[in-house]
């Protein structure tokens, strides 16, 4: 891994993926699979006992395991290699029943399953915070009215909390699917050879129950060795979870622009600074989730093109979704951490920047309100025909929609009386524009927090 992996990742995700906790993760496999054994009545509990007994990382060589994974095709035959001669040393008997009926694919899909179960907690305490700290904001500033911009065009007057409520749906609805793919996911591999147990004959399926219940893994119907639909299920979940995240740090990013400046990311601590221009404000965690927005579509592509696995056990794609499984989970981190990080400091809003910055439209962010007042004397097309002129006057003139429209208008007693004099301040309110989308708001951050308590509560039970 290069140090750019590690600059788009996180020291934790890294370290959960990397050599030491992934062969301690296939001898928590190994051990619970002689206990199984035992309990079965396959192999001695003593030589259960021996093998359990040495299954701990740090009496093992993890460099010449890695180094030797290479040759061998595996990382598993040096490490079992390793733990049969570790075992040995203590009690030669025991040394003949480690691994006993199990293949390599078994030892490094199941440790990845555990390996992975972690990793999804990583992301679910980010993302946890990310939701609490988004609701935050929402209370604090969210009847703040925003310039609402489509096709990066300023369009029409809404509020914080609505674009809060778009920011946040997408991640509850992230959680939610997530933990639904990991319940079936998160599975025990156990096949053997060609995925029959063949070598535990009538007790495989004994062995199997044990060994998933001390693992606290779900049991499936049969070995997944080639069948990587519900897995890889899982890695395309955390692929959406990421275009949620950097959604929501393309929006971050554009509106801490200098230019636009309603919105700034935390700059304690040196966050976000420039080696060469001392006033740069950078949004460095929008950029982290961004750059992961980037990559992770790639992870996924990649993942679903292993899927076409030969028979019963794969030649190369399988070892390639291992590796790629690795990255995605670390770039998804990488962003949505910073994202978190960012957020719980305290993401910095200039209501007073949103106000001018819809002021600086001279009126046009109202023009839909004025044509369908128009349209109730004139009809739909006449009066969008008309606003539309006024808005040309106004880009090219500079002057306000308001003095535009009201000076044509008054030129005529049709026209004044088609607009009343009381009604054009109500028009160019942008706390009355944007009311509509605080209602909108209002009851959407309502069904999402009884969602997001729903959700807290089955965190917790």
């Amino acid at each position: 891994m290069s140090v750019f992996d590690e600059f788009l990742s996180t020291p934790e995700m890294l370290e959960l993926f990397g050599a030491p906790s992934m062969l301690q993760s296939m001898l928590d496999f190994e051990a619970a699979l002689a206990r199984a054994e035992a309990d079965a009545g396959l192999i001695p509990q003593g030589a259960a006992d021996a093998i359990a007994g040495a299954c701990r990382v740090e009496e093992f060589d993890v460099a010449a395991i890695v180094a030797a994974s290479r040759g061998a095709g595996s990382l598993a035959i040096p490490l079992v290699k390793q733990l049969t001669a570790a075992v040995a040393r203590a009690d030669a008997e025991a040394a003949r029943h480690v691994h006993l009926g199990s293949t390599s694919q078994d030892v490094i899909d199941s440790a990845l399953v555990l390996v992975t179960r972690r990793a999804l907690g990583l992301l679910e305490r980010d993302l946890d915070r990310l939701i609490e700290a988004l609701f935050a904001l929402a209370d604090v500033h969210g009847e703040a009215p925003l310039l609402a911009r489509t096709l990066l065009q300023p369009a029409q007057v809404v509020s914080l909390g609505f674009k809060v409520a778009n920011w946040l749906a997408p991640l509850l609805r992230g959680r939610e699917r997530l933990r639904a793919q990991a319940a079936l996911a998160l599975q025990l591999q156990l096949g053997g050879a060609v995925g029959t147990l063949s070598v535990l004959g009538a007790h495989g399926p004994a062995v199997a129950r044990r060994m998933a219940d001390a693992l606290r893994l779900r049991l499936p119907d049969a070995a997944w060795h080639t069948q990587r639909d519900e897995w890889i299920a899982l890695g395309a979940a955390v692929g959406v979870l990421c275009g949620s995240l950097a959604k929501l740090a393309r929006d971050w990013s554009l509106l801490c622009q200098g230019e636009v400046g309603e919105l700034a990311e935390p700059s304690d601590k040196g966050r976000g600074g420039s080696s060469a221009m001392p006033h740069k404000r950078n949004p460095v965690a929008s950029m982290l989730a961004l750059a992961a927005g980037q990559r992770v579509p790639l992870r996924v592509a990649a993942l679903l093109a292993t899927m076409a696995q030969e028979h019963e056990r794969g030649l190369g794609n399988w070892q390639a979704e291992l590796a790629e499984w690795a990255q995605l989970f670390g770039a998804a981190h990488g962003g949505l951490k910073a994202l978190a990080d960012a957020a719980t400091l305290g993401l910095e809003v200039d209501a007073a920047r949103m106000r001018e910055n819809i002021e600086r439209q001279h009126g046009l962010v109202y023009a839909e309100a004025v044509s369908a007042r128009l349209a109730a004397t004139l009809g739909k097309a006449h009066a969008h025909a008309r606003v539309e002129a006024w808005s040309r006057t106004v880009a090219r003139e500079g002057r306000p929609l308001r003095a535009v429209a009201e000076a044509e208008l008054a030129a005529d007693d049709a026209g004044r009386r088609i607009i009343a004099a009381a009604d054009w301040p109500v028009l160019f309110d942008a706390e009355l524009a944007a009311e509509p989308a605080r209602r909108l708001a209002a009851a959407q951050l309502d069904a999402l927090r009884e969602r997001w308590r729903a959700a807290m509560g089955a965190r917790d039970a």
